[in-house]
């Protein structure tokens, strides 16, 4: 089995419509994250059988959603390499962090071992790591991220984008 990740970055007014066509896709609400920063959604897909069934049943129908109007402007795929922790509470935020390729390991491993870190899975794509969080308030997930930045080793870059509800 296989985990992979979609950001899609929508249209100007466009996210609502975006989530409304994804759920239509029999995607869980659970998997589907509406975010404040540079990316509008982030789509997770658990539990795939290989690259061509997640290209076929996910990829392709995410990049047709409206083709008469085209409402995402932009989607980044991320293969997940090994997998954290799996999570059922919706996190505060996630973190899009960059490491060197070697230092994947150590990465993932010291952001497992933080209390606030509910799953760090290294992937494929524009960032190595992405990192599902709790945090009580906005100060707390910026003490969190500053510690991260400060005790886990080998951190090149973070982009944090906060959850916000779905509907």
């Amino acid at each position: 089995m296989m985990k992979a990740y979609m950001t899609l970055s929508c249209k100007a007014g466009a996210f609502n419509r975006v989530l409304d066509e994804l759920i239509k896709l029999n995607l869980s609400k659970k998997d589907v994250f509406l975010l404040f920063g540079p990316v509008d959604i982030l789509v997770q897909f658990c539990g795939l059988k290989d690259l061509d069934g997640f290209i076929n049943k996910w990829f392709n129908p995410i990049r047709a959603i409206t083709p008469e109007e085209p409402m995402i402007e932009k989607t980044q795929t991320l293969i997940v390499i090994s997998e954290g922790r799996s999570f059922n509470e919706e996190p505060y935020a996630f973190l899009f962090l960059n490491t060197q390729p070697r230092n994947l390991e150590q990465v993932q491993e010291a952001l497992q071992n933080l209390p606030q870190v509910l799953s760090a899975d290294t992937v494929f794509g524009p960032y190595d790591v992405i990192c599902a969080v709790r945090a009580r308030d906005r100060l707390d997930l910026q003490q969190l991220v500053s510690r991260i930045q400060k005790e886990v080793p080998h951190i090149q870059g973070t982009v944090t984008e906060i959850v916000a509800s779905l509907y």
